[in-house]
């Protein structure tokens, strides 16, 4: 048996039994939802909101109701605009995009100066948000499997940002503006169609770099503290003082010092990072339900 479609206005049956945890936590993830319910933006407590997988073709402005909402997770739907509504969550530290059909973001996106953490991979991008350029807290940036072809010059303003995705995107040449952030802890190149790289080491924070399938020869110049994955990574990194005992995973099992910030840069597992079941935390890979 299917699942049972909603009325457009209709708050779903089961979402009374969820809200009595206490937990102030919805999941409407697998339902057949084209719009967001409008009952659902009147649950002005809501912390955490998931609505995975639901064919939502669009959003009400009525969300900003949700002026709680810590968590929102709207990934792989069919979303080609994001409302003004969404950018007026004051609270809001974790949103997931991925997987729908947005060519841009709002105006008004750079409102969420709570953010923290931004999936937005698998998306139609061919530009560079800028107003992501004013979400200086901003820490972990998903922008994978997106036709970005450069990277403007005022990145570096992103001071906050300390993973950033990349991998699966159309660049040609190392975008300059990426040596110029220096508080990168990780970045992740693989997939794109680049000949060669420029000298790291002005990247003095970097942990991780990926740069897998691209066109290149070899490993580019790196400090020995940066751990490599891609074409010649295994050998670069087995000519150094402590060699890898095996083939790099794409998570390093040990590249930070603090738990929580570990968490918010590899996504926590996704949407459901803080308080559904586990999951995947490679936000290469994909995240877990």
């Amino acid at each position: 048996m299917g699942i049972a479609e909603s009325t457009p206005d209709e708050l779903p049956s089961e979402a009374e039994e969820q809200l009595r945890s206490g937990e102030q936590q919805l999941e409407l993830s697998g339902r057949r939802l084209r719009r967001l319910p409008c009952a659902v933006c009147a649950l002005s407590r809501l912390r955490k909101l998931y609505v995975s997988g639901a064919g939502l073709r669009e959003l009400p402005d009525e969300i900003e109701e949700l002026r709680e909402l810590r968590i929102l997770a709207l990934d792989s739907n069919k979303l080609e605009r994001l409302p003004d509504g969404l950018c007026r969550l004051p609270r809001l530290t974790r949103l997931y995009l991925g997987g729908n059909r947005l060519l841009a973001l709002p105006a008004d996106f750079a409102q969420l100066q709570s953010l923290r953490c931004l999936w937005i991979e698998g998306n139609f991008l061919r530009r560079f948000p800028r107003p992501l350029l004013r979400l200086v807290a901003l820490q972990s940036l998903q922008m994978g499997d997106n036709r970005l072809r450069a990277l403007p010059a005022e990145l570096p303003r992103m001071t906050g940002l300390r993973g950033l995705w990349l991998y699966g995107n159309r660049f040609e040449e190392f975008p300059p503006a990426l040596l110029r952030m220096r508080r990168l802890h990780i970045l992740d190149l693989d997939r794109n169609r680049l000949g060669g790289f420029p000298d790291l080491h002005p990247l003095r924070a970097l942990r991780v770099f990926s740069y897998d399938h691209n066109p290149v020869t070899g490993p580019p110049r790196v400090a020995d503290t940066v751990f490599l994955v891609g074409e010649g990574a295994v050998e670069r990194m087995a000519e150094r003082d402590e060699p890898a005992s095996r083939p790099p995973p794409r998570r390093p099992a040990r590249a930070f010092d603090d738990e929580e910030e570990e968490d918010l840069l590899l996504g926590g597992g996704g949407p459901r990072a803080l308080g559904g079941p586990g999951g995947v935390l490679d936000p290469v890979q994909g995240r877990g339900s």
